[in-house]
């Protein structure tokens, strides 16, 4: 006798589908919040159609679901993330690169919560802005760093934690494209001063925000629409210092890789940090950095649960990974190319087309999707498609 089937894993879907309904009926939401609620209570279900898939040898039958390919949901995230490492692969140059952390203190959390695409915008210009300043000054490189960005707005318990992950090459091009300029071994540039600039930059930025009139100011921030408060608000913000982390350089491009991989499609909680969805109440596992990386449990209510986790929805459009300096879109395969030849590095080989499903799944997991689960030596093929909300053929059972 085969032994009892292992409980399947909770999922984001499961509380959304049980909490998610009476949470926006409870709660004003934004549209991309309604959006994600939707899309991830009806990821791999019938609501969203697929196909019926029959295995050739034996006749079994099974039923695979459409995806809702929503950014905030932890199921649709790791083929885009493949995918987006295999573009990046060619852009990589045999240098050193560096992780820098720009963070937003927490005094921005509640205007954020009503102008989150203004004060992201504003991060990552800043942020951007401060390397490229400290990139072009003769007394560090003298030439133009590339950058990869990545918007984080998170902390590991859910609350608002905004802060921008950077990708730095260690060295610069020429503004004449005449050399290579390498910088230091181990180091970038100093984080004090890069402290100092980025909040220089952000809070210049926010005022001119304000005088145009692009921001919002409701419930706790209401008051804050009144010039002089505004102004008494900056200040405090401008005495603190501000927090810019950069960590050693990485070993090698393959390195970088890794560390993307970990960082770019990263929603504000996977899947398999959470542990269970039971009378009204979340439990999940989360990472305490001021107790040496210890992993702890928290319990929230489902409908705090549910507003945490819909305060890192981004607005609709919006672009959380971006390319600067070097990598920019606008002319980059040139200056890639430039800084090759400058390296006398090899040239990246060309782009292959876009991997088929079923064979990154096979690379990245070692699951072939195409073999039959029931007599494992047929393969399956599609035999019917059906839209959302259809019903399918009866679905295969592999117990």
């Amino acid at each position: 006798m085969g032994g009892a089937r292992p409980a399947r894993r909770v999922e984001l879907a499961d509380l959304v589908r049980t909490h998610g309904v009476a949470y926006r009926q409870a709660h004003r939401l934004t549209r991309g919040q309604h959006r994600a609620l939707r899309a991830i209570a009806a990821c791999r279900t019938a609501a969203l159609g697929g196909h019926t898939e029959g295995c050739e040898a034996c006749g079994a039958i099974r039923i695979a679901y459409n995806s809702c390919r929503n950014r905030h949901c932890p199921k649709c995230q790791s083929l885009a993330k493949e995918r987006w490492l295999t573009a990046r692969r060619a852009e990589l140059l045999p240098i050193a690169y560096f992780h820098v952390v720009f963070t937003l203190p927490h005094a921005l959390n509640a205007l954020a919560q009503g102008n989150p695409r203004v004060i992201y915008r504003l991060l990552f210009q800043a942020a951007t802005a401060t390397l490229a300043t400290f990139g072009d000054d003769p007394r560090h490189l003298g030439g133009e760093l590339g950058v990869i960005a990545i918007l984080h707005t998170w902390g590991q318990t859910l609350g608002q934690h905004l802060h921008l992950h950077c990708v730095v090459t260690g060295g610069a091009l020429a503004r004449d494209g005449s050399r290579w300029i390498a910088g230091k071994p181990g180091f970038l540039f100093p984080v004090l001063a890069l402290a100092q600039v980025f909040r220089g930059k952000y809070l210049d930025g926010l005022r001119r925000a304000f005088d145009r009139g692009e921001l919002r100011f409701a419930g706790s921030v209401a008051r804050l629409a009144e010039p002089t408060a505004f102004g008494q608000f900056l200040a405090t913000l401008r005495a603190p210092d501000w927090v810019v982390y950069a960590k050693p350089p990485f070993g090698g491009p393959a390195q970088v890789l890794e560390y993307l991989g970990r960082y770019t499609h990263r929603v504000a909680i996977s899947n398999d940090r959470l542990i269970s969805v039971d009378a009204g109440q979340v439990r999940f596992r989360w990472k305490d950095y001021a107790a040496g990386n210890r992993i702890k449990t928290m319990a929230l209510p489902a409908e705090e649960f549910l507003r945490r986790f819909l305060l890192h929805v981004l607005p609709a459009g919006f672009v959380r990974i971006r390319h600067f300096g070097l990598l920019a879109n606008r002319g980059h395969a040139a200056k890639l190319a430039r800084c090759r030849a400058l390296l006398a590095a090899v040239p990246p080989e060309a782009p292959a087309a876009a991997e088929p499903v079923a064979a990154l799944m096979l690379r990245l997991t070692g699951l072939d999707i195409t073999r039959c689960p029931v007599c494992h030596a047929g393969r399956l093929r599609v035999v019917a498609v059906f839209g959302p909300g259809q019903i399918p053929a009866p679905a295969l059972d592999t117990s």
